[in-house]
């Protein structure tokens, strides 16, 4: 056995299939997956996360999906501790790691380190949170884009939570957070990787993303929210104010029609497909593949695990 652990991550953008590609990869190897997925940790939301079904769940076991509340803060940092502590225990029993998702944060803290500053300013961070309070996240967001550019193309306009940590950090430091990440380097390696990337064309990525949203709204999207609201989560949450729940809530608040409820759930779904594909194409170590290629997948995998290496 290797003194580091393996991992085999699949990434990519959302509906690109991820789920479906892991465990047919997964299964026949009797692997399991860590979900590297920000909004699937959160308790209670299911349909807007895409989780994988119970059926889903029971072919591969998965780790790291319900495990906090709403209103509860899950970090990239926790999530790093948590997926370490699952990949020793697997290592231990000899099992294959998959870690599947498309949060490139918790993917790049875990295998690559991350990049520490010094403590954050609790006055500064309540004037920044008072100013998003009054002012609207785009207003810090368009401030954000200012001083750095880079990381307001990666953050939503609507994150309010990731734009004060950025302002944040340059206030405190004077240097932009992602001057930070590219200093550090994130040059902790604790782990043998394969990095397989998911990608689809863009017209059928877009034509699957719409039908994605509109699976949702059958699903009961609309009641999921409704009823996060009736348990007293706040609108004004980091889990809520994420792509679908943010989109219902504002049209429960009647800020918009239906039809354009929709329109901008799908227009932001691509959009956010957009910059992950930009954040993970960054990763010169990630071979892409299409969904459908899973026999060079499989062939990549069994190389790896048996130690031969793996050349894209």
């Amino acid at each position: 056995m290797r003194e580091k652990p393996s991992a085999i991550i699949i990434s990519g953008p959302t509906c690109v299939g991820k789920t479906d590609v892991a465990i047919d990869l997964a299964e026949p190897l009797g692997g399991e997956i860590i979900s590297a997925d920000a909004m699937q940790v959160y308790r209670h939301m299911d349909i807007g996360t895409a989780k994988p079904t119970k059926q889903e769940q029971a072919q591969v076991r998965h780790h790291l999906i319900d495990v906090v509340d709403p209103d509860e803060p899950f970090s990239a940092a926790q999530f790093k501790s948590s997926a370490a502590a699952v990949i020793r225990e697997l290592h231990k029993k000899g099992r294959p790691v998959f870690v599947v998702g498309g949060t490139g944060l918790y993917i790049k803290a875990l295998t690559q380190g991350l990049f520490r500053v010094q403590q954050g300013n609790g006055a500064l961070r309540e004037r920044l949170r008072a100013e998003a309070k009054d002012l609207g996240s785009p207003v810090l967001h368009q401030r954000l884009q200012e001083v750095d550019p880079e990381a307001a193309g990666r953050i939503h306009p609507n994150d309010g939570f990731r734009i004060i940590r950025a302002l944040e950090i340059f206030e405190l430091t004077g240097k932009p957070i992602s001057e930070h990440h590219s200093a550090h380097g994130f040059s902790d390696v604790p782990y043998h990787v394969l990095k397989i990337g998911l990608f689809l064309d863009r017209e059928v990525l877009y034509q699957r993303i719409d039908q994605r949203v509109d699976r949702m709204l059958e699903a009961g999207l609309l009641k999921e929210v409704e009823g996060l609201l009736r348990r007293g989560y706040s609108p004004n949450l980091k889990s809520m104010g994420s792509i679908g729940y943010r989109h219902m809530t504002e049209y429960l608040e009647g800020h918009m029609a239906w039809d354009e409820t929709v329109r901008l759930f799908k227009r932001d779904t691509r959009r956010y497909a957009k910059r992950q594909l930009a954040w993970f194409r960054a990763d010169p170590e990630i071979h892409w593949l299409k969904p459908s290629e899973i026999d060079v997948m499989s062939r990549e995998i069994d190389s790896f695990l048996t130690g031969e290496g793996f050349a894209p």
